[in-house]
């Protein structure tokens, strides 16, 4: 199984920001909320997750930079 973004669906509005603004087509909607489709296309740009304003949807991991 491909992770992804996770979905609080008591949370989700159905409002379909996050679908509009994924680039590789990972999140639908299936009725009045988004669902996380498998796709190995996801590149974490946590795109979705900025505009969530429900705070429905995150992105379970950590971007982290290091220092050369």
């Amino acid at each position: 199984m491909i992770e992804g973004p996770v979905i609080d669906t008591g949370k989700c509005t159905g409002c379909g920001l996050c679908v509009s603004v994924c680039q590789y087509g990972a999140l639908i909607m299936v009725g009045n909320v988004v669902t996380v489709i498998e796709t190995k296309q996801c590149d974490w740009c946590t795109d979705c997750e900025a505009v969530c304003i429900t705070g429905a949807l995150r992105c379970p991991f950590e971007i982290v930079i290091e220092n050369a």
